[in-house]
């Protein structure tokens, strides 16, 4: 039986901002197309590379597996690979390289080799797969092994053909999602995780994909892996997998890994009667758009199903920039479904986004205005990012012959010509978070102060820490005005 050792690119430890707030996460994506080689009778292994600190101790692995190819198959349900982050390019390179001095066929699936893979050709990887994977790399080993030489054949692949690299035809996408086996859970080290979690959190978390894909087309939203179609599981299944994750790994929190949950008619008000009908205990968080949620029945159904926190798009509280980004929502949507969640006693999150073509002054301040107004329960700020093979990219690609992705994903750096300079965009980040803490914590304050039995300690760190916010805010306000004047 012919062995397949499965890893994949993102290191945490590589990208300190992530590293730092200890939640990670198993590659799932890998292990879907792990599950789908077992079940095609192939040994299959893995080499997670998430925890660990150096590509180099893939040689240990090497030597113990002695597989025959390495597939290098990154996790396309993590939004953080999607932004090909050159610290993680490095390492699939160098994996690659170790692999192919061995004498091991290498395959490689993500999103920056779909859209690099000269780049990845020419650092001994022998296929790379564009798109859906899973599919393409049962063909592809099937096909090795019953000694076919000519590829072109066969869809989804980037080879190399005498001094050319070319692109076979565009797979298809899996309609039936029902029909993938379980991820391969079992080949995780479940326990790494589990410990990071309960001892920086007090809780675990493990992350879930309902869907494929998303329909709608902001113009900033690259989607190589799974396209701009959108397929579901069924509610019956997930439920099943939830169910096992439980039972098996104790864990009681998910992270549904969308682009967008929940968006077939009635799905989520069926995944609420099955939790229901199993007994169900969780809380989850996933990924939505305002204009989705405000349908009749969605934030009730997800509130008693166990959604804890829901993360939107909001992007900007400019309805010019939206438009410009052609997102579809509005404004007063923004504010219409943060109100909604809240009654629902589900937490709002924003993620926001600086920088776009066009925005000014003005702009970031009506952004700055909704984030106070709406005092989400988080927030996550980036810098408009362009991503190969959308509008927003084609617009500013001229822009980015010197640099054209970030090295970790705190880099935050403005890689075309902007309103104001790249460093003002830096400065700003750290702004928006501290003015929207400071109001966090005077609001924590006086809810001490006026309701004293609330107290907990929790409570008041948050508000003891407007000592710190005030000022620096205040300071890097300033330090913004200097900047404004630099463009």
């Amino acid at each position: 039986m012919k062995k397949i050792l499965f890893t994949h690119s993102y290191f945490y430890r590589f990208d300190p901002k992530q590293w730092d707030t200890k939640q990670p996460y198993p590659p799932l994506g890998t292990i879907y197309a792990a599950a789908v080689m077992r079940e095609a009778g192939y040994n299959v292994s893995l080499f997670d590379t998430a925890l660990i600190e150096s590509p180099e101790k893939i040689n240990t692995v090497i030597e113990k597996e002695k597989p025959d190819y390495l597939v290098i198959y990154d996790d396309g349900f993590n939004y953080l690979t999607k932004m090909c982050l050159t610290n993680m390019r490095e390492a699939a390179f160098r994996m690659a390289e170790i692999a192919k001095q061995k004498g091991i066929t290498v395959i490689a699936s993500s999103s920056d080799a779909a859209d690099h893979s000269e780049k990845y050709i020419a650092h001994g990887v022998d296929f790379v797969i564009i798109g859906e994977g899973e599919i393409t790399l049962k063909e592809l080993i099937n096909a090795i092994e019953n000694g076919e030489k000519d590829f072109r054949k066969f869809d989804g692949l980037a080879i190399k053909h005498k001094a050319e690299i070319l692109k076979t035809n565009p797979r298809q996408i899996i309609k039936e999602l029902d029909s993938f086996p379980m991820p391969a859970w079992e080949l995780v080290d479940i326990s790494s995780y589990k410990k990071i979690w309960m001892e920086n959190h007090g809780y675990f978390s493990l992350n879930i994909a309902t869907t494929r894909g998303c329909p709608f087309k902001c113009n900033w939203c690259a989607k190589p892996i799974y396209g701009n179609r959108y397929n579901s599981r069924s509610p019956q299944k997930v439920a099943e997998e939830i169910e096992y994750l439980i039972n098996n790994f104790g864990v009681h929190y998910f992270w549904m890994c969308d682009d967008i949950f929940g968006l077939k008619p009635d799905w989520v008000q069926e995944f609420r009667d099955v939790v229901i009908a199993k007994g169900l205990k969780f809380k989850y968080k996933i990924q939505s758009r305002v204009d989705l949620l405000l349908q009749e029945d969605t934030i009730a159904a997800l509130a008693n199903s166990g959604a804890e926190t829901v993360w939107v798009g909001a992007e900007s509280g400019s309805q010019k920039i939206l438009d410009a980004m052609d997102k579809g929502t509005t404004v007063k949507q923004i504010y219409e479904a943060t109100r909604l969640l809240k009654k629902n006693g589900i937490r709002p999150a924003f993620f926001l986004q600086f920088g776009y073509l066009g925005e000014d002054k003005e702009d970031i301040q009506k952004s700055i205005n909704m984030v106070l107004d709406l005092m989400p329960a988080e927030i996550g700020i980036s810098v408009s990012y362009p991503l190969p093979g959308t509008k927003f990219y084609d617009k500013v690609k001229e822009q980015l012959k010197g640099k054209s992705n970030w090295t970790d994903s705190d880099e935050l750096a403005l890689m075309y010509k902007g309103t104001f300079h790249p460093s003002y965009y830096k400065k700003l980040h750290r702004y928006v978070h501290k003015v929207y803490r400071r109001k966090q914590s005077l609001l924590n304050l006086k809810n001490v102060l006026s309701n004293p039995l609330s107290i907990n300690k929790k409570k008041i760190r948050s508000a003891l820490s407007s000592l710190y916010y005030i000022p620096a805010s205040i300071a890097d306000s300033l330090a913004l005005k200097k900047l404004e004047a630099t463009k």
